[in-house]
């Protein structure tokens, strides 16, 4: 399966964005979905995460400002991400993974072309 994240942007501190991941060659119904982000000079992050269920996992620095969500018959995934601030920027990543729901990358077989997001007035 080919991931692919769009969405990302400029938007001021306090704003909203809304990410998608858009697949092909798979039907991503099948699949856990996650988001990561690597922010200049930093590791890359665990953000959200969602199984073929529709069960969600979020990391503490976004609980409460995020929401993931799925559209199967659309084959995509969509991140909410709202009250952003400037540590919010990031390149932000979605990975797929038949082995089941984590927070760990490496546990995501599938990766698509990150999305760049910017926090700044």
């Amino acid at each position: 399966v080919q991931l692919q994240a769009s969405g990302g942007g400029l938007v001021q501190p306090g704003g909203s964005l809304g990410l998608t991941c858009a697949a092909s060659g798979g039907t991503l119904s099948s699949y856990s979905v996650g988001w990561f982000r690597r922010a200049p000079g930093k590791d890359r992050e665990f953000v959200s995460a969602i199984s073929y269920a529709g069960k969600t996992y979020y990391a503490d620095s976004v609980m409460g400002r995020a929401t993931i969500s799925r559209d199967n018959a659309k084959n995509m995934v969509y991140l909410q991400m709202n009250s952003l601030t400037p540590e919010d920027t990031a390149v932000y990543y979605c990975a797929a993974t038949n082995r089941g729901l984590g927070t760990g990358w490496t546990q995501y077989e599938y990766w698509g072309h990150g999305t760049l997001v910017t926090v700044s007035s």
